[in-house]
């Protein structure tokens, strides 16, 4: 029987050196958001980082503390007997750069200024990202490790496999892709420009002030689409009214309407809006076919082997786009294991669908 993780705690690590990003612009004085499940063997070599999706954090499994209503996002997959089992390995999740959920981002303190960076922080990408995972993967002196993800997660889990082939020894890449598609793009433009053209936005600058809490919520709405599919969408909500007719006025009218209403609401709460900005931006930047001159070449130096698991109602990151990692994969004889699970859940799937890919996953890290 899987047992959960009790009480975790987030911890901190300080960088006290200078990271020069993508850009070739700098930041100092870091701090990265991290938890950790499980203990690092003597050989440091049974670490699995989880990387998080957009507006995840590092609050991967377990609970805070007593009176938490929930655990951590992927607490149906991190902890005892589960499929990153706790009793065999050493498990990690950061929060983002960029994030706003302890590691530095635009709502951190810029220490040239002792305000908030607003849109003074430099814009960051996926590459940036893993930069500063790397840190703390040193940092906990871990030599080996497995890197898994879903989503942008995924696409992290790419990078470290490209970056630091001497450091993963596999990956596990779920519902992502190698970049995200033009209609990918189209949607995180439309929930940019909602934050963006908010009243509130003040240029980046509001956090003495209201917060663009309207763009934000029309940000996260957008989202929330492309994250279902639409047969999610038919089953859980159909045509039918909030009431048991139209209102016949602009409010909201269908339960549909009603839900994302409420998804928006909730996530202004927890999630900043410049935050948002830059980390859509970092995933929509993403692209090691172009970078590389092709995945065959990206993938030309590593080690690792790969599980990449996918759903056949993920229109965001399609089964098709997951193929050409694959493929890439098997013209340069690397070890890869492919499976497209079948969901009507569309892109949430990966975190929905837990017990079918914790047979697989389980199955996949046996050798490790």
């Amino acid at each position: 029987m899987n047992e959960s993780i009790n009480q975790v705690q987030t911890k901190y690590l300080n960088l006290n050196k200078t990271i020069v990003l993508e850009s070739s612009k700098t930041l100092s004085n870091i701090k990265i958001a991290y938890e950790t499940y499980g203990k690092l063997n003597e050989n440091g070599d049974n670490a699995i980082l989880i990387c998080h999706a957009l507006t995840g954090d590092a609050h991967a499994a377990g609970y805070h503390s007593k009176d938490d209503k929930k655990p951590g996002w992927w607490d149906t997959m991190i902890g005892p007997n589960k499929a990153f089992d706790t009793n065999k390995f050493f498990v990690i999740c950061s929060n983002v750069l960029g994030g706003c959920k302890g590691t530095t981002g635009p709502a951190s303190i810029n220490p040239d200024t002792n305000k908030p960076y607003g849109h003074d922080f430099p814009v960051i990408t996926i590459e940036d990202m893993v930069k500063v995972q790397k840190e703390l993967i040193d940092y906990l002196n871990v030599k080996k490790l497995t890197v898994a993800g879903g989503s942008m997660g995924g696409m992290q889990a790419i990078e470290w496999t490209i970056k630091h082939p001497e450091y993963v020894k596999s990956a596990i890449i779920i519902a992502a892709a190698a970049r995200v598609s033009a209609q990918g793009i189209a949607f995180n433009a439309v929930g940019r420009n909602a934050i963006l053209q908010d009243p509130n936005f003040n240029n980046g600058n509001y956090y003495e002030g209201n917060h663009p809490e309207k763009g934000l919520a029309i940000a996260r709405m957008v989202g929330h689409i492309t994250y279902l599919s639409e047969q999610a969408m038919h089953n859980k909500f159909g045509r039918d009214f909030k009431q048991d007719k139209p209102n016949f006025d602009f409010g909201v009218d269908f339960e549909v309407e009603s839900y994302l209403d409420y998804q928006g609401r909730i996530f202004v709460d927890r999630f900043d809006a410049n935050s948002y900005l830059y980390i859509t931006k970092a995933l929509d930047y993403y692209d090691p076919i172009e970078k590389y001159g092709g995945l065959e070449n990206a993938f030309n130096k590593t080690n690792a082997k790969f599980l990449i698991m996918t759903f056949d109602s993920d229109w965001l990151f399609s089964t098709e786009s997951a193929k050409e990692i694959v493929n890439a994969l098997i013209k340069k004889e690397k070890k890869v294991s492919f499976i497209e699970l079948s969901s009507p859940c569309g892109h949430d799937a990966f975190l929905i669908e837990w017990e079918k890919q914790a047979r697989i996953i389980k199955s996949f890290l046996k050798e490790e």
